[in-house]
């Protein structure tokens, strides 16, 4: 992943050297070379002030989760630990619903969701309340 996200950078700097570029030739370059679209990460981060956060619940073998506090379509995949097993989900501003293998499972954010002491995810309960 590294070498990958390496030779877009120097891919960046051959295609567009001594150039004047826009913004949105940037996001359309790195959403080329992802091949991923990468619009709704964008209109996140650089054109809306609000922090997305994770909301999870889980009853019974079925965790159910979403982005919230986001831009529509906002998708950005995220590392979660489900009983100890690293699991990489795709949450959406829709709640989803995941069927587990385990009853009751402890789940668990990659701490790179962290921001100081500040986190980004919630769990919340059955009635849809912060937990």
């Amino acid at each position: 992943m590294m070498k990958k996200w390496r030779s877009m950078l120097r891919g960046l700097n051959k295609d567009f050297y001594h150039q004047v570029v826009k913004g949105s030739e940037i996001e359309s370059y790195l959403s080329e070379k992802t091949g991923i679209d990468l619009k709704p990460f964008f209109d996140q981060y650089l054109r809306d002030i609000r922090i997305p956060v994770f909301e999870y619940s889980v009853k019974g073998n079925n965790l159910s989760f979403r982005w919230n506090n986001c831009v529509s379509g906002f998708n950005m995949p995220l590392k979660i630990y489900i009983s100890g097993k690293e699991q990489i989900i795709k949450p959406t501003p829709f709640l989803t619903t995941l069927k587990l293998d385990i009853e009751d499972a402890v789940i668990k954010v990659d701490p790179g969701v962290l921001c100081g002491n500040t986190q980004y995810y919630r769990k919340i309960s059955e009635e849809g309340e912060n937990g």
